[in-house]
């Protein structure tokens, strides 16, 4: 019979440094999940709210602009200057960028949220200077504001830049530089405008695409300055409420239904149809008897209601005669039979 060796024993004792082995072998990881300064927190800003934001602060400029609309209407320079009416309009893009100005100077120069931010809770951060890890990261919110370069080249570009180029197409267009008629280097100018608009929308329109997939820099100018939208508090929520939104809605609504249904009523009918409950039964006839009581006014073609012999304006009484195939009379609410011709046998 063959003689089979059995297999060592593995289940000794292990040796004496493998706890120590072990133990260096594990340090390192348990040191990298233990630390929190060296994990990246992603944070992820709503898409919704840096829109509401940018539309929320041009909703203020337009507001600030029919203000001061208002006022300049209501001054008066009698001596020195007279104001007219569409005098503000030839002057409208350096008052769009006076009130872009201000808005840049009150908020974004001074370290603070522009009107459209503050409602979402948002802020600007400078990008290359904010912190990814460390001991100061706490919600991945912290970082820096922007800085002076920063800020200035934020005016240049949204105040100065839309300046420029809204009084380059007026001034483009004012001298007819796209007419075949002109000179071929106002052509040309015309056709670098031109070009440079495509451009600048299809740039525009690529960034708004990584926008949409990555959530960051809603503009070119922020993308090029690395100033991101983040939120000014982590626990602060939505500040614009949707009450105002829903009362419009059922506003519009019922609107388009009063005016599907008003033209289905006749006023007259419900007139005659409420006269009953009127409290001033007799005020139908207490006005002037030789006046019209549709019109009020002394009738130029007089005409009387048959049987109840009260006058009226031909075209007040024939009009609602045809309308009506049972016309009650204004003042007594009579059905009218006939009309006649006051005076006529």
């Amino acid at each position: 019979m063959p003689h089979v060796e059995s297999a060592p024993a593995s289940n000794g004792p292990p040796p004496q440094d493998a706890w120590h082995a072990e133990f260096q072998r594990l340090l390192p990881l348990w040191e990298s999940l233990g630390d929190s300064t060296k994990v990246i927190i992603p944070i992820s800003i709503s898409r919704v709210n840096q829109f509401d934001a940018a539309r929320l602060d041009v909703e203020m400029s337009a507001m600030l602009k029919e203000q001061l609309v208002k006022v300049f209407s209501l001054m008066k320079f009698s001596c020195f200057f007279s104001y007219q009416p569409g005098l503000l309009f030839q002057y409208e893009p350096e008052l769009d960028a006076f009130l872009e100005f201000l808005i840049w100077r009150f908020s974004i120069w001074v370290d603070k949220p522009t009107p459209g931010n503050a409602l979402m809770n948002l802020r600007y951060r400078d990008e290359r200077a904010a912190p990814i890890t460390g001991k100061e990261v706490r919600t991945g919110l912290e970082g820096p504001g922007l800085s002076v370069s920063q800020k200035i080249f934020y005016c240049i570009s949204f105040v100065g830049g839309q300046y420029v180029w809204s009084r380059l197409q007026s001034f483009s267009a004012f001298r007819r530089w796209g007419d075949s008629e002109q000179r071929p280097l106002a052509r040309r100018a015309w056709g670098l405008v031109q070009n440079a608009e495509g451009l600048y929308r299809a740039a525009s329109f690529f960034n708004l695409l990584l926008f949409l997939y990555g959530g960051r820099y809603k503009t070119i100018v922020e993308r090029i300055l690395k100033a991101r939208l983040v939120y000014g508090s982590p626990n602060m929520n939505r500040a614009v409420s949707f009450e105002y939104m829903n009362r419009q809605l059922v506003w519009n609504e019922f609107s388009e239904m009063l005016l599907v249904l008003l033209p289905l009523l006749n006023s007259s009918s419900v007139k005659k149809f409420l006269l009953p409950f009127s409290k001033d039964k007799s005020a139908g006839s207490s006005g002037d008897e030789a006046d019209c009581p549709i019109c009020r006014s002394s009738p130029s073609i007089p005409f009387i209601a048959l049987p109840c012999q009260h006058r009226y304006c031909y075209y007040c009484l024939r009009t609602r005669c045809l309308a009506t195939s049972s016309y009650r009379c204004t003042r007594c609410n009579e059905v009218v039979v006939a009309i006649q011709r006051q005076g006529s046998i």
